[in-house]
């Protein structure tokens, strides 16, 4: 890898590694650089060891034709899964795609698996870089079937909110025994989709939440077709009901330093409990976002930074088999 913006001819591919709070994605311009299997360039690059290391991919490509939108988003986790959204990845596309004069436009509008949303970029200075971004995450969904989640007893047109776990739903989620009582778990699950599903539980310090354990356990459940995202939330009660603390298990990935679409559901799941207020200040291993949510159909807002740590490029030919097609 060599620090470069010329294109590179041969088979190399120009990258960019950019972060939102720790949540580290290899980003690529696909107008330059068409990848014809982002799945698996995903998993290689992802790799700490022998690829770039990251959380994901991120093509930042031409959009569809047809489609009202500055730039579009694909987002490939480590697993080469691709995701609907990225909260914290929608920021660092904005950031790419102005740093790097593929479009001003403000705010900036990116097409996602999720529709196309709105970016209000900010520099610093007049004429600096990108560093922070809000982004109009969409309007929260709510029902069963749309999550989707298929639990027995819920009808699949309802809302799971403050969802009372069976005591046998732990049964073969692993950790230290007695780990519930620990972190002072609610044993209530409340489910959010911002594009992408997500479960919410609470309890009264994260920090001894088991969450390499419990998070592939919830994250791959027999409720959840298509895995879930799992967040575990702590209301800072010394400061009020508009802060948060919150450790998550992202599908496809594991645990993660944010997760943008996550703290939204966090936001929402928090106001229609009575947990939390908006606005709310999520606090993240990675840093602090801060997010708005009105109610009912309105859309989440959400504001944190975007970083660009390094950019070089990439030798195709140094692809190890096992990540290869």
């Amino acid at each position: 890898m060599k620090s470069t913006r010329e294109r590179p001819s041969g088979q190399t591919i120009c990258f960019a590694k950019m972060h939102g709070l720790g949540n580290d994605y290899v980003y690529i311009d696909g107008s330059q650089h068409p990848v014809g299997d982002p799945p698996a360039l995903a998993r290689w690059v992802s790799d700490r060891h022998v690829g770039i290391g990251s959380d994901g991919l991120i093509m930042v490509d031409p959009v569809t034709p047809g489609v009202a939108a500055d730039v579009r988003m694909r987002m490939f986790n480590a697993d080469g899964s691709e995701g609907m959204m990225c909260g914290n990845g929608i920021r660092c596309v904005a950031k790419f795609a102005v740093d790097r004069g593929l479009c001003d436009r403000q705010p900036l509008r990116v097409e996602t698996r999720r529709g196309v949303l709105d970016v209000h970029w900010r520099r610093r200075g007049r004429e600096g870089t990108v560093t922070e971004a809000t982004v109009s995450m969409g309007a929260p969904i709510l029902a069963a079937a749309r999550i989707p989640a298929s639990i027995p007893g819920v009808a699949l047109s309802a809302a799971v909110v403050d969802f009372a776990l069976p005591e046998d739903f732990w049964t073969n989620a692993g950790g230290p025994g007695g780990w519930q009582e620990a972190c002072g778990l609610d044993p209530r699950m409340t489910l959010v989709s911002m594009g992408n599903p997500h479960a919410v539980l609470w309890c009264a310090d994260v920090a001894r939440v088991p969450l390499e354990q419990v998070g592939p356990f919830m994250e791959r459940h027999a409720w959840f077709p298509e895995r879930i995202n799992v967040h575990f939330v702590q209301v800072l009660h010394a400061t009020g009901a508009g802060e948060v603390r919150m450790r998550t298990w992202e599908r496809g990935s594991g645990a993660t330093q944010a997760c943008g679409t996550g703290a939204s559901a966090v936001c929402v799941a928090g106001v229609i409990t009575g947990r939390t207020r908006s606005p709310v200040v999520a606090h993240l291993p990675g840093g602090d976002l801060l997010l708005e949510w009105d109610g009912g159909e309105s859309s989440v807002s959400m504001t944190g930074p975007a970083v660009e740590v390094f950019e070089g490029t990439l030798d195709l030919a140094a692809q190890p088999a096992e990540h290869a097609p």
